[in-house]
């Protein structure tokens, strides 16, 4: 494996619940390359969102560490870590999240607003990214105006427009029909390979693995066993 874009050892997370405490996460120890495409998969209350959460610096950890492109998130302010997520992360959602009174040029330059770019740039920047998903003619569109696999493509430009290093995706085709769910996994492979990404997908679809490099396993918080993609 090469340089390590994403590095955790002994990572736990507990939750409080009414009937005690919820071990949601027990010591996991991950790494995940530089480049590397990594499903986390594993059913309904796995841990693996949970794991994202915290890699993503979205949660704190109850315990372990979190090395993201050579920084301790677990030891950042909150503050710290929205900073460090709008400078090397990008997110793509189960629910598309696209801001409904937004056209979709607008949700995608979200991120470049947050950043301060120039209207005129950010918009620029969009309309590209849209191009580079095949959506280009949806731009001016509003979100209950777009298929599921449009609005998907629209978050994928959303998660691409600040060039980050890492893109994380919570089931990116769980609201998409399988002929759909294919393309939005190809449009990973071609946009995400080219640039050198590290791609960390969270996933139930027992198709998933073969359009990644490794599939990681999780059940009840822990890690049981992982696949290496031919």
């Amino acid at each position: 494996m090469g340089e390590s874009a994403i590095s955790i050892k002994g990572l736990k997370k507990d939750y409080n619940a009414g009937a005690g405490e919820v071990h949601a996460l027990r010591g996991i120890d991950m790494e995940i390359a530089c480049g590397e495409f990594v499903c986390i998969a594993g059913k309904s209350g796995s841990g693996k969102s949970t794991l994202l959460n915290l890699v993503a610096g979205l949660e704190s950890p109850t315990d372990g560490s979190i090395n993201v492109l050579g920084q301790r998130i677990d030891r950042m302010s909150e503050i710290e870590r929205i900073r460090f997520r709008r400078s090397h992360i990008g997110f793509v959602f189960q629910s598309y999240r696209l801001l409904p009174q937004y056209t979709a040029i607008e949700n995608v330059a979200l991120p470049l607003m947050l950043r301060g770019v120039e209207k005129r740039e950010r918009e620029r920047r969009a309309l590209e990214a849209l191009d580079m998903v095949g959506i280009a003619k949806c731009a001016r569109q509003r979100p209950a105006q777009m298929s599921g696999g449009e609005q998907q493509r629209a978050g994928i430009a959303r998660s691409i427009i600040t060039s980050p290093a890492i893109v994380m995706a919570d089931e990116p085709t769980g609201n998409l029909d399988t002929a759909t769910g294919e393309m939005v996994l190809t449009l990973f492979q071609k946009l995400f390979r080219q640039n050198g990404t590290t791609l960390m997908i969270v996933s139930h679809d027992d198709d998933m693995p073969r359009h990644v490099d490794r599939t990681i396993r999780l059940s009840d918080g822990a890690l049981i066993g992982e696949e290496i993609n031919a």
